[in-house]
């Protein structure tokens, strides 16, 4: 990842990308920008913050609550680099190249991690600190233009936002890398230091494919806003970020992939090998960016954390290619508010919100109404979301069930090929070939099945009871031996 640029000066207000407004009761007084280190309360709000995180998702971990899809995939990408060789998952398919998949190279920098602690706790704990961290520019940020109060409750009205639960509680995904970096290049861009901005930015582009059009609009922000030096460091960001996509997208991802093709771009316009015809397309980018209703919810709920006014800056622009994607795809997960989707809104929003503030000039009884108001939403949809768990007894209460599942899965030797439940899946994949029992694309005929026919049926993927009593009876017509069978854990081995 690229070094960051030396924490320089702010620019003069007529220099930045939004400048502060001249005809409104000034807001309190701010510490000057420069070299200084952030003040130690600020250092405590990242390190709660990461406490938060790190307990959320080791804590959904060790319940036996992860996934195949997606916490083992990112686990095998990281074991595959640690182990010197490009990135393949056994769950997504017999050796599939990830690379073929999404274009996510940085999470070779968790390698290094995973040789001192291969398991999958290495990436939620990573993931936690580069959250957390992603804290930090937007207070300081806030410090100096707002004061120490708004850099307090804005860091944490941001650190406690539902759409950074909603990806912490979901797994592990790459674009935990993101968030730091969009945190760093926003408040950079919303101070003036433009060539920080950028320099934050570009390596957005390693992170995942849809990034180079982020980095485009950062770039275009930078550019506009700029004298003639700055605009043409601005514009060479957004053909960078373009040029970016566009190489990952038609060049590299279908090299890798059998049907040399990007298949994600069948989420668009009717899923693979529809008619996608002029009048779909118009219907995509009009009605169909606001239907179902569901989307429009999941807008409202993106903007209420900042009082919707995160829409009175020019940053908000750079959450559009995020949004835009999300809307016509015809993947409904994709709509909502569950899972990691809106993590990497967020700062893009928070920064939004600060930039905002900043304009408006307000008076400092007007700051501590929108900060109260900030805390106030933050608090009313904590409960809703994945942080509210660690308000529930049950989070702590242990499942008698888990030692018997570790205690089942201990039987199977190190290096075995093996399928497994969604839900056991990430505890093998250090030390086992694992792939997903009942995926079609499994590596078929593993040495060891190991399933838990005790998940509740809603919660059941990809395989319904009936179907998995079904699977299990046909592995052992084909020789399949039942090693251990305790408390709805089934261990099969095959017969030599």
């Amino acid at each position: 990842m690229h070094a960051p640029p030396a924490d320089t000066p702010a620019l003069p207000p007529q220099q930045s990308v939004t400048p502060a407004r001249t005809d409104a009761q000034p807001t309190p007084a701010a510490p000057p920008a420069g070299r200084s280190a952030p003040p130690w309360w600020m250092w405590a709000a990242v390190a709660g913050l990461f406490l938060v995180y790190a307990t959320l998702s080791l804590r959904t971990h060790e319940q036996l609550l992860s996934h195949s899809f997606d916490l083992a995939i990112f686990e095998q990408a990281v074991r595959s680099y640690a182990e010197g060789h490009l990135p393949v998952s056994e769950v997504k398919g017999p050796g599939f190249p990830l690379l073929g998949d999404h274009f996510s190279p940085v999470l070779a920098l968790l390698a290094p991690l995973y040789w001192i602690w291969p398991s999958a706790r290495t990436l939620l704990l990573a993931q936690a600190a580069l959250v957390a961290v992603s804290a930090l520019p937007l207070m300081r940020w806030a410090h100096r233009a707002l004061g120490t109060a708004a850099a307090v409750v804005l860091g944490l009205a941001y650190g406690l936002s539902w759409g950074l639960a909603s990806g912490i509680g979901f797994d592990f995904h790459e674009w935990a890398f993101a968030v730091p970096l969009l945190a760093c290049s926003l408040a950079a861009l919303g101070q003036g230091r433009l060539r920080a901005a950028v320099l934050w930015a570009l390596p957005l582009l390693l992170v995942k494919e849809d990034m180079g059009l982020t980095v485009a609009v950062i770039g275009l922000l930078a550019a506009w806003s700029a004298g003639k030096g700055g605009r043409r460091l601005g514009i060479a960001a957004a053909v960078a970020g373009v040029a970016g996509m566009l190489l990952a997208v038609l060049v590299v991802l279908p090299a890798f992939h059998s049907s040399g093709s990007y298949v994600y771009a069948g989420y668009v316009g009717g899923g693979e090998g529809a008619d996608t015809g002029l009048g779909q397309l118009l219907h995509m980018a009009t009605i169909g960016l606001v239907t179902p209703e569901t989307k429009v919810a999941t807008l409202v709920m993106l903007l209420a954390p900042t009082l919707f006014l995160a829409l009175r800056s020019p940053l908000v622009l750079v959450a559009v290619p995020t949004l835009l994607w999300r809307g016509v795809s015809d993947n409904a997960s994709h709509w909502g508010t569950d899972f990691h989707y809106s993590l990497i809104l967020m700062p893009i929003l928070f920064a939004a919100f600060v930039d905002a503030l900043h304009r408006r000039g307000t008076t400092a009884a007007g700051l501590r109404r929108y900060l109260l108001g900030a805390a106030g939403v933050c608090l009313v949809m904590l409960p809703s979301h994945s942080l509210g768990q660690l308000l529930q007894p049950s989070f702590w209460q242990t499942d008698p069930r888990v030692a018997v599942a570790h205690r089942v899965m201990g039987r199977i030797p190190d290096g075995a090929t093996v399928q497994a439940s969604d839900r056991l899946v990430p505890h093998l994949v250090h030390r086992t070939s694992v792939s997903l029992f009942g995926w079609a694309d499994s590596r078929p005929n593993p040495e060891w099945i190991v399933v838990d026919t005790r998940v509740a049926p809603e919660l059941r993927w990809p395989l319904s009871i009936h179907d998995e009593s079904v699977a299990l009876a046909e592995a052992k017509s084909r020789g399949y031996r039942t090693v251990a069978k305790e408390s709805g854990f089934v261990l099969l081995s095959r017969t030599r």
